[in-house]
């Protein structure tokens, strides 16, 4: 496969160079999930910290095939991620550049390509990989207030924001907590398709507007509540304080706006 083919040269390419520790892989080729429509996770450790300088990063990225953009990635809260997209052939290429230090910490226990001197095997035997679950009572506190929010927009007309918070809904709140109820990776929405049972799943696409209307997003409004109230019931301990005031209030708002 063309993501194989590709991590196979940036070992070639990287073994060479002094200041590389090595080269790990993640995601979907863990799971032996890869397909033509994967990307390719890579993980570069380095001695010296390269992350600081986007340029540096640009430049290690273009030594490892042909280029045609690389970015940051700020907008998912990693900026030692390094976006490509390179060509001959087309493929997204994710590379997070490290130090020894900073490998360490990790969500998930990827496969060695490069580890020269067995550094990174080490650090993989005296760490665990613990990937973030969400905080339940973070979500209760944050839940009824953004229902409120979608309420107003929904009333006031303003349907593609509605429609915009539905599908932040499901990538923060429903999403993560299906994944967990259902024994698998909180990932927001990440293959749900064929993570959830069929029931879960169909519960999750009634949170979808069939029509773009107020009826409609209210409904789908409505089908958001009534699953994270079933999923609350399932998953949160009696440690998590609900926020029972609220709920009522802002089910009153939207039985007056219905």
């Amino acid at each position: 496969m063309i993501q194989q083919e590709f991590a196979s040269n940036a070992v070639k390419v990287l073994e060479p160079d002094d200041q590389v520790i090595g080269l790990a892989v993640a995601g979907s080729w863990l799971t032996d999930e890869l397909d033509e429509f994967s990307d390719l996770d890579l993980i570069l450790v380095t001695k010296e910290k390269i992350s600081d300088d986007k340029n540096l990063m640009l430049e290690y990225a273009g030594k490892l095939g042909h280029l045609l953009s690389g970015f940051t990635g700020e907008h998912v809260g990693e900026k030692r991620l390094l976006i490509c997209l390179y060509d001959h052939p087309l493929l997204h290429v994710d590379i997070k550049f490290l130090t020894l230090e900073e490998f360490h910490d990790r969500v998930e226990t990827p496969t060695l390509l490069l580890d020269k001197n067995h550094q990174l095997e080490k650090v993989i035997h005296h760490s665990e990989a613990i990937f973030p679950h969400p905080d339940y009572q973070w979500i209760e506190d944050r839940f009824w207030t953004w229902i409120h929010y979608a309420l107003t927009k929904a009333g006031r007309g303003e349907y593609m924001e509605a429609y915009d918070f539905l599908g932040f809904l499901r990538m923060v709140v429903l999403g993560p907590l299906l994944h967990i109820k259902n024994g698998t990776l909180p990932r927001g929405v990440r293959k749900v398709e064929t993570e959830l049972s069929s029931n879960d799943l169909a519960d999750l696409l009634h949170t979808i507007p069939e029509v773009y209307n107020k009826r409609s997003i209210l409904n789908s409004i409505e089908h958001a509540v009534s699953l994270y109230r079933q999923l609350r019931t399932e998953l949160y301990d009696k440690n998590v304080h609900l926020l029972t005031d609220t709920e009522k209030r802002v089910m009153e708002y939207f039985k007056q706006l219905s």
